[in-house]
């Protein structure tokens, strides 16, 4: 039967009737898409999703790793870990390093961004050079650092401040509980300098440089188009670099492991280096669960609130431009 000869509402519903072949073509580029990312998603459950779901019950025992769990202690693990004055260290160490990233870290990356924008001559040998670090892994850095650091005139640290500045005595640079944790902090500045570099020039260069034009030709400075057009602009990408240093803070381990192993006396603890201590190496893995459940939770509660609040725009405009 043609569809001439149906009723005019027959007539619409057919031509609205997707054709069968562009279901199938649907079918299988869905089918494609799904046999792609299940390899990934597949790591991801068993090497993520899994284990966090694992920490959950083993976190409510006292368990060594070995035996089955039968010791049921309830939230006792929790309470022992809040109360412990270590762990109470490590949670302040983790958020000092937050702080200090927030003031110094990501400031001076966006400045050097905006000296560096899209004119000056040999940017890319800036970006790469300021981004090399990041390549490195943190076991390499930490382990570089560290023969740095070395006290007396053993490291270059010392030598080179004592050949410089008359008068000067070596120092303990990973020693001095009241030094070792900012020493560190110099180390991850020099790593993580350049990735924020990097996010921050390519928003610069998304800018589009009719807007600027247009601000110099009604008189305004460097300062003011800086000011009043390019960080504003620049907004989604400084929320989105505070977010990583954050996230990245709160379960920083590598570095600072390889550098101090948290000491000397708990000097440069972190609630991650707390759970390998407590948890790994005293076989104390239920203890240690409890920990990593405290440093997913904090994560969590986290990103959550920051990207209700603070990335809530970004994300929508991000959604509406998907569905346009």
């Amino acid at each position: 039967m043609q569809i001439t000869s149906l009723s005019p509402t027959a007539r619409e519903a057919a031509r609205a009737r997707p054709p069968v072949r562009s279901q199938r073509s649907n079918f299988r580029r869905a089918g494609i898409i799904v046999l792609f990312l299940l390899p990934s998603a597949v790591l991801y459950f068993v090497l993520v999703l899994l284990p966090v779901l694992q920490a959950v019950p083993y976190s409510l025992f006292t368990w060594n790793g070995l035996e089955p769990l039968t010791h049921f202690v309830g939230l006792k693990n929790y309470m022992l870990a809040i109360t412990d004055p270590v762990f109470v260290k490590a949670f302040t160490d983790n958020i000092t390093i937050v702080v200090l990233s927030l003031l110094i870290q990501l400031p001076f990356a966006l400045m050097l961004a905006l000296v560096i924008g899209k004119t000056l001559p040999g940017r890319t040998i800036f970006r790469s050079i300021f981004f090399m670090p990041y390549v490195l892994s943190d076991a390499v850095a930490g382990t570089i650092w560290h023969f740095l650091f070395l006290p007396d005139n053993s490291g270059l640290i010392n030598t080179v401040l004592q050949h410089t500045i008359p008068g000067f005595q070596p120092q303990l640079w990973l020693a001095d509980p009241r030094m070792v944790l900012f020493c560190i902090f110099v180390v991850m500045i020099w790593k993580y300098f350049g990735l924020h570099l990097v996010l921050y020039v390519a928003g610069i260069q998304n800018i589009p440089d009719e807007v600027v034009d247009a601000a110099r030709i009604d008189g305004a400075s460097s300062l003011q188009v800086s000011r009043y057009i390019t960080i504003p602009l620049l907004g989604s990408t400084v929320r989105l670099s505070i977010f990583l240093s954050i996230l990245g803070s709160l379960q920083y381990f590598d570095l600072i492991w390889v550098m101090s192993q948290g000491g000397p006396v708990h000097g440069s603890e972190t609630m991650a280096t707390y759970l390998y201590q407590y948890g790994f190496q005293s076989l104390s893995l239920g203890y240690g669960s409890a920990i990593g459940m405290f440093m997913f939770i904090t994560c969590l509660i986290f990103a959550l609130i920051y990207q209700r609040i603070i990335m809530r725009r970004d994300i929508d405009g991000s959604l509406a431009g998907a569905q346009a």
